[in-house]
């Protein structure tokens, strides 16, 4: 059954109201994901899984290039498993869902439901790795995760998502160390070069990082309610577990030696970070080269006129089709002003219009999603015209959230500082930290905002905020998601 003509796109709640309320607004308006019946899960409707496997064919591609491979491991994991890293246990702990009953019997032993896979693993490398001939092992992971989670918002924070989780092995601590930071220079270049979104990259502190790593690193961006958001990270994780799960090889001086391993991973969180960097107050904002359509064709096709106008279109259409992601809006039922509400809403980078008149001039109109601008070309020239105005919205959609970033990233020099820029506006903040933990915690207390990165690059500024003491770090310190 159609909809009436005058059905148009619900409204969407404006974010200079409801920050919180518009992102839901627009997960589910935009047909995103919807709320699963099991509280916290989510369903990730067609709309939001296309931009997902946009995501992860980024991704894959870049790890492929870099000598990984992908492979399955158990969902299900055997508590003794998670009790043999203690660090380990001690922080998934109170987020681990357990099997406890298979087939109506209780089991002998209960079983984790995937909170992550470092345990499952290693209990295959310790079987697979035996000589410095086995190293390095790379290996990534696409699957789903459960962590039972408090507080849900969709993409965010849920109790089931989708994630990717590489963990390798390698025979020196040196070669670990240069993965770690590789595969953060690529969620980096990843970010910022697909999803347009700029990141501060750095290590986080010693409560912040990953339970059972010896440091983690992470890349952070900049929601647009002044916000931060762990995007990826990537952690160099030691021989800690390698002692646990007993993985040993026999190096080449006949010496028996522990693997240093890291593990790295990044989330369907991704699609909450588009949204919030480039939404706006009519919905979604998808950069061109994630977008999984990048030119929505709206005919205009009124009376006797109609069917020429289609004609044109379905020409034009397999000419764009051969190099762009083109989808053609032909129903009859919707007017077209709906339409160009409900695909402004869905985030399509460019629409391209035709109507009688256009297709009597030779001419079609273009219309760029984030500036509302349209432009009129001729027909002939609609493949390179289409080209440079998705290559120029990717091209302004970075710059922009570059310059919020800029804006919106300051240098405080004590707590009174800190205390005046926060109640100005949300972002990042830049001070010296001394390294101590009661001096973090302090700042955490006092402001909300936690210590996102210790920036690898940078001046280290001479004092640390809070005891005034000379300082031993360059900390970025932020209000999370």
């Amino acid at each position: 059954m159609s909809k009436p003509q005058d059905s148009f796109v619900q409204q969407i709640t404006s974010p200079s109201e409801d920050y919180s309320q518009w992102y839901v607004d627009v997960v589910l308006k935009a047909e995103l994901a919807d709320y699963g019946p099991v509280k916290g899960t989510m369903v990730i409707r067609p709309s939001g899984f296309a931009i997902w496997e946009r995501i992860q064919a980024g991704l894959d591609r870049r790890f492929r290039e870099t000598g990984h491979e992908n492979a399955m491991f158990p969902l299900l994991i055997p508590e003794s498993y998670l009790q043999r890293e203690a660090e380990h246990v001690e922080g998934f702990a109170p987020e681990v869902a357990w099997v406890t009953h298979g087939g109506g019997e209780p089991l002998a032993e209960r079983l984790a439901i995937r909170p992550t896979s470092e345990t499952i693993i290693c209990s295959m490398y310790a079987k697979w790795i035996h000589s410095y001939r086995d190293l390095p092992v790379l290996i990534n992971q696409w699957c789903n995760i459960v962590r039972w989670e408090k507080a849900t918002r969709p993409f965010l924070r849920t109790t089931e998502f989708l994630w990717q989780e590489g963990h390798t092995a390698h025979a020196t601590e040196a070669e670990a160390h240069e993965e770690v930071l590789r595969m953060l220079e690529i969620y980096r270049e990843f970010l910022e070069r697909e999803l347009a979104i700029p990141v501060i990259t750095g290590k986080k502190s010693e409560s912040e990082k990953f339970a059972g790593a010896i440091d983690t690193y992470s890349c952070e961006a900049l929601m647009g309610d002044g916000r931060v958001l762990q995007a990826a990270t990537s952690h160099e994780l030691g021989t800690n577990f390698a002692l646990a799960f007993d993985i040993k090889y026999l190096d080449r001086d006949g010496v028996e030696k522990p693997v240093w391993q890291t593990s790295w991973g990044s989330t369907t969180r991704m699609i909450g970070a588009l949204i919030m960097v480039h939404g706006d107050a009519r919905g979604l904002v998808l950069p061109p080269r994630i977008a999984p359509t990048q030119v929505i064709v709206v005919p205009i096709a009124p009376g006797k006129e109609g069917e020429a106008v289609r004609t044109r279109v379905r020409q034009l259409t397999t000419t764009l089709e051969g190099m762009y992601r083109v989808r053609v809006d032909d129903r009859d039922e919707y007017t077209p002003g709906w339409k160009f509400n409900e695909w402004e809403m869905r985030g399509v980078p460019v629409r391209l219009e035709l109507g009688p008149r256009d297709l009597k001039a030779g001419k079609a109109v273009l219309a760029r999603r984030d500036t509302g601008e349209r432009i009129t070309v001729d027909q002939e020239d609609l493949p390179h015209a289409v080209g440079q105005l998705l290559g120029q919205m990717q091209d302004d959609l970075l710059a922009r959230a570059r310059d919020r970033l800029r804006e919106r990233t300051r240098t405080v020099a004590t707590m009174a500082e800190f205390a005046e820029a926060m109640a100005a506006d949300r972002g990042f903040f830049v001070a010296g930290w001394c390294g101590r933990a009661s001096c973090e915690a302090t700042v955490k207390a006092e402001t909300g905002a936690t210590l996102r990165v210790i920036t690898l690059e940078g001046e280290v500024p001479p004092r640390c905020l809070v005891c005034g003491e000379k300082a031993a770090h360059r900390a970025v310190f932020g209000r999370a998601y």
